[in-house]
């Protein structure tokens, strides 16, 4: 078994591009996404597919339609959408409908969780935008 310091990375490292999300109504959860966190899209369904793009780059999202054999939101996977000010996220959705819990306090940032429609985790956090870093 070679260690993770003796593997070598490939000649062109993979990125993440896209998060697939498995869904139960496809519109539902495509309004959910394009609605809160701003996301692009002609809403249609391509291969069984709605593509959502960041505008501001960064990962698409497909959501696909779940089989009924999915169990829905007890996936290892959490989206995570960078924010500046938690706390104004957190009101600015509120008044649009959407419950985040409690604002935590980590090292230099904040984050708040919640649930899509489909009881997927999701969390917003100022991480990307803290200015000093915990040792």
């Amino acid at each position: 078994m070679t260690s993770s310091t003796d593997a070598l990375a490939p000649a062109d490292a993979a990125a993440l591009a896209t998060i697939i999300i498995y869904a139960r109504d496809i519109p539902k959860t495509v309004a959910f996404y394009r609605d809160y966190f701003g996301f692009e899209t002609t809403g249609e369904i391509v291969d069984g597919l709605v593509e959502l793009n960041a505008r501001q780059g960064g990962a698409s999202i497909l959501v696909h339609q779940a089989a009924k054999s999915v169990k829905l939101g007890q996936v290892g996977v959490k989206l995570c959408f960078a924010v500046q000010d938690v706390a104004q996220f957190v009101q600015a959705a509120q008044a649009q409908g959407l419950a985040f819990g409690a604002i935590h306090q980590a090292a230099g940032y904040q984050f708040a969780n919640a649930k899509d429609p489909d009881n997927n985790s999701i969390s917003i956090s100022s991480r990307t935008f803290r200015t000093t870093t915990a040792v």
